[in-house]
């Protein structure tokens, strides 16, 4: 299958090919390819390669279109500590075949990335999309949560109770449609604690996200680096309600009402599989 047929590339130009039964899902990825940590260190990141491709084979082997966008439209990264065949549970021709259909889509390359901006995507309208999808890897702690254009446009999904999936440290994004985001962020980052903000379209959600938990055995990745702090901590903080697996790293997903949150890499598929359940 010629797995660009599936990119809606007609839909950024004004024109769609859509078919009736079809859906149209968003896929927000980060324009950053690093995540400041504490004390001036750096930790190179990205997407993660499942958390992208899983829930991208099952939306086009569905016949469903998609749009990859990023808040500027740059083209976005890997992690490439997440090209591991443990994350494809153990499957390493899954993870060549993942590895293999993201070059074949383009959405890394710097001349021939299908990605648009944020800005497009009002554009051409969001009442054009079904659905709206945020994978994780560390990259989103960067940008997204403090994105104006994704706020705006996450409150208009919420709005019109459109499907909202993340996965992983994608809900971070959520904090993008706080009142004062940047505020908020910025207020955790200094003193490790935020006053809630009234009004956070988002408040009372119950949600899953990376817990504390698997932070502290997964720090070792950070090579010796310190996060300046946890989306757990800041997305309760902030007035959602957190759930998280019995076991760490096990597959959890939460669904209230439109929003769809997957806690770790092992939830991407099964938020792929309520996704799917919610565009037919």
């Amino acid at each position: 299958m010629n797995l660009l047929r599936g990119l809606a590339i007609a839909l950024a130009l004004g024109t769609s090919t859509l078919s009736a039964h079809a859906g149209n899902v968003l896929i927000v990825l980060s324009d950053s390819d690093r995540l400041d940590l504490k004390d001036g260190k750096v930790f190179k990141t990205g997407f993660y390669l499942n958390e992208l491709m899983q829930p991208v084979q099952a939306l086009l082997d569905a016949g469903h279109e998609i749009t990859f966008a990023t808040p500027k439209g740059t083209a976005p990264s890997v992690d490439v500590t997440s090209i591991d065949k443990m994350y494809f549970g153990g499957d390493e021709a899954a993870m060549k075949a993942s590895e293999a259909q993201l070059s074949e889509l383009g959405l890394m390359s710097s001349d021939r990335s299908p990605v648009i901006s944020l800005a497009r995507v009002e554009q051409i309208g969001y009442e054009h999309f079904d659905a709206v999808y945020v994978p994780g890897g560390h990259a989103p702690m960067q940008d997204l949560l403090v994105s104006s254009e994704l706020g705006k446009l996450l409150t208009w999904f919420h709005e019109n109770g459109r499907t909202t999936a993340l996965a992983c440290h994608g809900p971070i994004a959520l904090l993008s449609t706080l009142p004062d985001a940047q505020g908020f962020v910025t207020q955790f980052e200094t003193a490790g604690t935020a006053k809630a903000q009234a009004g956070w379209v988002y408040g009372g959600y119950r949600f899953t996200v990376f817990s504390n938990q698997e932070e502290e055995m997964a720090k070792g990745l950070l090579g010796g680096g310190e996060m300046k702090f946890y989306p757990q901590d800041a997305l309760t903080q902030a007035g959602a309600q957190f759930s998280q697996a019995h076991v760490s790293f096990s597959a959890h997903i939460v669904t209230d009402r439109e929003l769809i949150t997957g806690q770790n890499p092992a939830s991407a598929p099964a938020v792929a599989r309520e996704l799917l359940a919610r565009l037919k």
